[in-house]
């Protein structure tokens, strides 16, 4: 399985250093900022042999000119969006599969926050990186895409195994539970969920990753196809993207 090292920088971002142990290729995940990365990885004596790219945003390309003329590493972004991706040689797109060392992953269309996101499942690992389109009780805002797109986005994801460890960019669980709680509060599971991550958070401690089995009973954007969280809302019979819709204006006006 491959090694995965979590680094907080900015204000609430993650950057993820993967180590695949069979070859020993190691890959930056979103690279916001160079200098936490590399430092990370010089204490661990890992070389930096790929970026992989969810989206164009500055908070996850921002490192890779600097990272690639420190290391020569291969940078794999979205072909939709290649344009935007600084220093891209690597373009991949839904359905594709990259090899990284002796690890597959699976990349996703997920188009939604950006025209051309994408998602990289390491299966084997039980692991998503999923940039900003999925979070921890939450999704991204709707900058490039629409509701149809999102959820369909949000749905693939969905399909993925209930074990699958969900590596976001943004520790922002805590106001999305918030959140969350205001449009399903009945919901026991996410009231309990709630709790722990207050709790975490008091102890400063990461609620990323989490799994996507807990997502899909809590979080309120894998849910737009739930009658009760419908009808919580007052669009009781109405279709997934009309209620998807909804919960993303009531998140982004929150």
């Amino acid at each position: 399985m491959l090694d995965i090292r979590q680094i907080p920088v900015l204000n609430d971002n993650y950057v993820y250093l993967l180590r695949e142990p069979a070859s020993g290729a190691v890959a930056v995940v979103d690279p916001a900022v160079p200098e936490p990365v590399m430092e990370e990885a010089d204490r661990l004596g890992w070389k930096i042999t790929h970026i992989l790219n969810t989206h164009h945003h500055g908070d996850h390309v921002g490192g890779n000119r600097r990272i690639k003329q420190a290391t020569g590493c291969t940078i794999v972004g979205p072909k939709a969006d290649a344009e935007r991706i600084p220093g891209i040689d690597v373009q991949v797109g839904d359905g594709d599969i990259y090899q990284f060392g002796e690890e597959p992953a699976t990349v996703f269309d997920v188009p939604g926050h950006t025209r051309g996101h994408i998602a990289f499942w390491f299966g084997k690992s039980n692991a998503l990186f999923c940039g900003d389109t999925l979070f921890a009780l939450g999704c991204g805002r709707m900058f490039e895409g629409n509701p149809e797109q999102f959820w369909t986005s949000l749905s693939k994801l969905r399909d993925l195994p209930d074990d699958t460890r969900i590596f976001c960019a943004h520790e922002y669980t805590q106001a999305n539970a918030r959140f969350a709680l205001s449009v399903d509060g009945a919901n026991k599971a996410l009231v309990e969920r709630a709790e722990q991550i207050d709790a975490a958070r008091a102890r400063n401690e990461p609620t990323v990753p989490s799994l996507l089995g807990e997502e899909k009973t809590t979080n309120p954007f894998l849910r737009a196809d739930n009658p009760v969280l419908a009808a919580n809302l007052g669009l009781a019979g109405r279709d997934p993207v009309t209620v998807f819709a909804e919960v993303r204006a009531r998140k982004d006006s929150f």
